[in-house]
Parts: structure tokens; C-alpha cells; sequence
């Protein structure tokens, strides 16, 4: 290896929650550099949350979050020539950004008016183990599922 690795960044949990796992989300939401903006975006979407479902708005977001985690996942390996999609067990780490990158895609495409209610909308179907992420999560196991039998090309 040329270069070392990367090191790890380690971030603030975020002031409201103090939770690294808001945060990290916040994170993801965020575009242009524009955190407060990303802030107002989730906060506003917990608070949608508990005046819909009546429940408190960050244990749905952490309800969505834990169904959202892929626990396996497909990725490509070339073995003589032909490249075969292995089933691997996905970093816990992984399985986060996963989850975030997929909620934050498919609230994005929801048809509500607001970040804030996409978002909502999209927590509290994941939240019920539905929804579009939800079905990309499950996508994702029935591939590792069809290509269990090149299972033994793991690395």
C-alpha cells in the first residue's frame, strides 16, 4: 500500500438529542454545507411525526433506522474473466450510511410539499416496515439471496 489510511473523523453528537446517530443523519440530509438548514429540515420532521403518530418523533426515527439496516449485501468479484455477485455481510458502520442514503434518496422523491414532510412521511412508513426504502432494504437480501451459491468466492 502507498498511502495510509484514511483516519477515522469523529463528530459532536447534535445539541437537541445529544445523539451521534442524529447527528450523522443531519449529516446526510445536509447540502452546500448548509447544517442549520439541515437541522430545521429534521427536527421539523420529528415534530410532523408527533403530531401524527402521536409517539415521540426521534424513537420512530430510531425504530426506522434499526428496520432500514441491510444486514447482508451483494458486491461484485472477478474470478477467471467473469465477475459474480458474492453475498457479504455489511460493516455495521456501512449499514448505517445505507440506511440514511436510502431514506434520505426516497424522501427526497415523495410527492409532499416541504423536506420536512417527505421526510416524516418516509420515517413513519419505515418506521411500520414499509415504504420505498423499506422495499430497497429488502431488494438488497433477496439479491444476496439469489446469489448465495457464489457465497464460497468471499474475500
Amino acid at each position: 500500500m502507498r498511502k495510509k489510511r484514511a483516519e477515522k473523523r469523529y463528530i459532536k453528537p447534535d445539541p437537541k438529542f445529544n445523539d451521534l446517530v442524529v447527528e450523522k443523519f443531519v449529516n446526510a440530509i445536509m447540502y452546500d454545507g448548509k447544517k442549520t438548514t439541515a437541522r430545521q429540515i429534521v427536527y421539523g420532521a420529528f415534530e410532523i411525526i408527533e403530531s401524527k403518530v402521536s409517539k415521540p418523533g426521534y424513537d420512530v426515527f430510531k425504530k426506522a433506522i434499526s428496520n432500514l439496516q441491510p444486514v447482508i449485501e451483494v458486491r461484485s468479484r472477478r474470478v477467471g474473466g467473469a465477475t459474480y455477485q458474492v453475498p457479504m455481510e455489511v460493516r455495521p458502520e456501512r449499514r448505517l450510511a445505507l440506511a440514511f442514503r436510502w431514506l434520505c434518496d426516497y424522501s427526497r422523491k415523495r410527492g409532499e410539499k416541504g423536506m420536512s414532510a417527505k421526510l416524516a412521511a418516509e420515517l413513519i412508513s419505515a418506521s411500520n416496515n414499509e415504504g420505498n426504502a423499506i422495499k430497497k432494504r429488502e431488494d438488497t437480501h433477496k439479491m444476496a439471496e439469489a446469489n448465495k451459491a457464489f457465497a464460497h468466492f468471499k474475500w
